[in-house]
């Protein structure tokens, strides 16, 4: 594989050097006295101060109540007794998340004066692990679009190039890690909305099987469960270390009691891998493709079985799922809540989602059914598949996507064709950074597993960061 384009070593500005540390590299800090918790948070705010008005990564930020965190961590690690591996370690959490005491605007006005009461589970275990929440992170309006953008707070931007979108809905969470603003971040994904920014950030980030990171105390669920939440980080041993502090069973999630404890293995072991380039004659950015085929070679060459062929979906299949799904969760929300949303493109997916027949609902959720079945099979004779994270590299922050790809006109998920299939078929998805485009824009890769293989991602994340490392390539801000 190519190297990556040179780039000059990062000189963080005094006072932010232990921002750039990754989550295992300040716990490791913390425990031998050369860092304190607060020192370390300290310098992720003034990275904050700094660089979060160009990008609007975060939305709401908690300086007391992090400052808080960070002093009682620093007394544990000081009398030995740390909560957990990731005791002080600063984490940010997207805003369709619920934080006690902060804000969940969810992108909306409907929610604009939303402040829940109790911490959504995946949040809650952070704070009993002593992590220190920093604030919430931008997302567009209920989290159904590809990139960040809404009437309450304006466009996020993408630390890689501030005048481009870092992607969605995860948007906010994945610049605030890529700018250093946080060295961790709790995302969801219900189509593609963690995996794709971070393919737009050079970051990792995983959506686990439904059931992996149990959910409970949180926002009304849109989207049956094709949305979890996962880690979003910049190295391989922080994403497993924050998915160890998730994953615990938990009785009020049923989907987490079928699953058998989180295990990563130390070496994943020959995977037989099913790649597709490409979906039909759907269009993906050449830089892109060809990325994705070195990506592949790479895969073949760390002795993993590669071989192209035709894939087991159509994106018009998933589309004719997803549609339903989501229009008729939307119509139903804002029918419980009321309001209207301010964008317009939501405007009509509620209105078609209250035009839609119960039997239209059935008919997706059957779909489900058969779409999940069918991946059961696959999966005997494969072991992973391996597609773009992406179908396009991103662009102007304030545009909702790409009008067009290859030169090819596309619809508004033109650039989203290769993710929602894992959120139908209820499997674990990670995506992986790979060789960047000559411009230095970050290119991602897409590895989906069997359900329950969420293990098997991340040992497969561990040995592509060993062969092909991308953590010190940072964004010039």
């Amino acid at each position: 594989m190519s190297p990556p384009p040179a780039r000059p070593a990062l000189s963080p500005p005094a006072g932010e050097e232990a921002a750039l540390l990754s989550a295992t590299a300040l716990a490791g800090r913390f425990a031998s006295g050369a860092l304190s918790p607060e020192m370390a948070l300290e310098a992720v705010l003034a990275r904050i101060a700094r660089l979060n008005p160009r990008l609007n990564a975060i939305i709401a930020l908690d300086e007391a109540g992090a400052r808080a965190a960070a002093r009682a961590s620093a007394a544990r690690w000081r009398a030995g007794t740390p909560l957990s591996p990731l005791d002080g370690v600063p984490i940010s959490v997207k805003d369709n998340i619920t934080v006690a005491g902060l804000p969940c605007a969810w992108g909306s006005p409907v929610f604009r004066d939303f402040a829940p009461e109790r911490d959504e589970l995946p949040v809650a275990r952070c704070r009993a692990a002593g992590m220190v929440i920093l604030g919430k992170t931008n997302v567009p309006e209920f989290t159904l679009q590809g990139y960040t953008d809404n009437t309450l707070f304006g466009p996020t931007r993408n630390p890689w190039n501030p005048a481009l979108t870092p992607g969605g809905s995860s948007g906010g969470a994945v610049a605030a890690v890529a700018a250093g603003l946080g060295p961790l971040a709790l995302g969801t994904d219900g189509g593609g909305s963690i995996r794709r920014p971070a393919s737009h950030t050079g970051l990792l980030g995983l959506k686990p099987t439904p059931g992996r990171v149990p959910r409970c105390d949180g926002l009304p669920a849109i989207l049956l469960d094709f949305e979890q939440i996962g880690p979003i980080a910049r190295t391989s041993a922080d994403l497993v270390a924050l998915l160890r502090v998730l994953a615990p069973e938990d009785a009020r999630d049923p989907a987490s009691r079928a699953l058998p404890p989180l295990a990563v293995p130390a070496v994943p072991g020959r995977q037989r891998i099913l790649y597709l380039p490409r979906l039909g004659a759907h269009p993906v950015e050449p830089v892109i493709a060809a990325a994705t085929a070195e990506a592949a070679a790479g895969f073949r060459a760390l002795g993993h079985l590669v071989e192209e062929a035709e894939a087991p979906f159509t994106v018009e299949e998933t589309m004719a799922i997803f549609g339903p799904v989501s229009q008729a969760g939307l119509a139903w929300l804002l029918a419980e809540r009321g309001g209207a949303p301010a964008a317009p493109m939501l405007q009509q997916m509620a209105e078609a989602g209250r035009a839609l027949p119960a039997t239209a609902l059935f008919g997706a959720v059957d779909a489900v059914a058969g779409f999940r079945r069918r991946f059961a099979a696959l999966f005997g004779a494969w072991d992973l598949i391996l597609t773009p994270a992406a179908a396009a590299l991103p662009w102007p922050a304030e545009q909702i996507a790409p009008p067009s790809i290859a030169g090819q006109a596309v619809g508004p998920r033109g650039h989203a064709i290769f993710t929602n299939f894992a959120n139908i078929a209820g499997l674990p998805g990670i995506a992986l950074p790979i060789a960047p485009a000559p411009s230095g824009l970050p290119i991602g890769v897409q590895l989906v597993g069997p359900a329950g293989a969420d293990g098997l991602l991340c040992a497969m994340a561990v040995q592509w960061e060993a062969a092909e490392p991308w953590a010190e390539r940072w964004p010039e801000l």
